[in-house]
């Protein structure tokens, strides 16, 4: 089991930046690939970014490309998601999720593929 706790959230106006973690316990982190996904009222989850075990592979939804970058440090077991520039429309729960290492490969932008999630942490971006 990975125990995974999202923090990092809160107001923010439109331009800002925050950065969120995503932060493991239990079973070793470095062995998952961990992706951030966003979900408002009514809608879908939906995919944000993801980066492999090693850290060396990341890819992007295209909403958030070059405004958002995500690392990890599997030293302390934790991912980080930096958003810079952002936007009312960014204004979500952002949740963390741990899956197989494949993932990365094919199918990491579906959240049925992830093993293990957060609870969530909120983040609104005012105009």
């Amino acid at each position: 089991q990975v125990q995974l706790v999202e923090s990092g959230g809160g107001l923010v106006q439109a331009g800002g930046s925050l950065r969120l973690s995503c932060t493991a316990s239990g079973r070793t982190f470095s062995n998952y690939a961990v992706g951030w996904f966003r979900q408002t009222p009514g809608k879908e989850r939906e995919f944000v970014a993801v980066i492999s075990w090693s850290g060396d592979t990341t890819y992007y939804a295209d909403a958030v490309k070059g405004r958002f970058t995500v690392s990890r440090d599997n030293a302390k077991n934790t991912v980080y998601l930096q958003m810079n520039s952002l936007k009312p429309e960014d204004t979500a729960v952002y949740y963390c999720a741990a899956g197989a290492p494949v993932i990365i490969y094919t199918t990491y932008e579906k959240d049925v593929v992830y093993d293990y999630w957060g609870q969530g942490t909120q983040v609104t971006v005012s105009s």
